[in-house]
């Protein structure tokens, strides 16, 4: 059986003050936690900050972005051996905003992928359609070509290590909730895609996480379904005991 695997994305919110606070309470609700792999994004300005106040805790620490470059001239950007110095175990890649609001590619999303599997970080993988690619009845073409671009040259022992994350934008925001059979259904074919792209094992040994407005009061049906491994959290994740919440029904999930 797949560990649960549940990150909260905490986006452009919180001061290292309110970051470490969060940390502290968040930290404590964890310690019975076993059955489930933590993790939380926080903005670059706190990582260090939070990854010290969790340390020694079964929480990680992930990083919201990364540079596929090791260094360079690239100002803003920050590299995947940045994000281990700071503390960082993870890192979220292809997330639905970066590709929507700066132009993120498949090849771009690969090339980070890459160099997050060559510094140790564990990728976070971010797929999935918008409203009109829905509504069109392009999602299982968007997802295909998504996945076949974004991991691309995935060697097979590295399967293991990296996190799909399907985000249907459709449902982040727009009063539109997906239904656990409706997730289930995309990730399902994900699962089926990787398959394909590498082998059966491979995929089933995959992690693939929902994100789309994951909630306390929907957390657990998800959680239920067979192909559905955990929780990427937005803004649910920005509360510790909602977060908290949330990671407790993903590991009852998997007793």
């Amino acid at each position: 059986m797949r560990t649960p695997f549940v990150a909260a994305n905490w986006k452009m919110h919180k001061t290292v003050a309110e970051a470490t606070a969060y940390a502290a309470a968040f930290r404590a609700r964890m310690e019975t936690i076993r059955a489930a792999e933590v993790v939380v994004a926080p903005p670059f300005t706190a990582l260090h900050a939070v990854a010290a106040a969790l340390d020694g805790s079964p929480v990680g620490v992930a990083g919201q972005n990364l540079h596929s470059a090791p260094q360079g001239a690239y100002t803003g950007e920050v590299s995947a051996g940045m994000l281990r110095e700071a503390g960082a175990g993870y890192v979220i890649i292809g997330h639905s905003e970066r590709r929507q609001l700066f132009g993120e590619t498949d090849a771009g999303v690969n090339a980070k992928l890459h160099a997050a599997l060559g510094a140790g970080l564990v990728p976070i993988v971010c797929v999935g359609e918008t409203l009109d690619e829905r509504d069109s009845g392009r999602m299982f073409q968007v997802l295909n070509r998504q996945i076949a671009g974004g991991l691309a040259d995935v060697e097979l022992e590295a399967a293991g290590s990296v996190v799909v994350a399907y985000e249907p934008v459709w449902a982040i925001g727009t009063g539109r909730n997906a239904l656990p059979a409706q997730a289930q259904e995309a990730h399902a074919h994900i699962r089926q895609r990787i398959a394909r792209a590498l082998d059966a094992d491979g995929a089933a040994a995959c992690r693939i996480i929902y994100g789309g407005s994951v909630k306390p009061a929907n957390a657990g049906a998800l959680a239920a379904e067979p192909d559905v491994d955990g929780a990427l959290v937005g803004g649910a994740g920005l509360d510790p005991d909602s977060f908290a919440e949330i990671v407790a029904q993903n590991a009852a999930a998997a007793v």
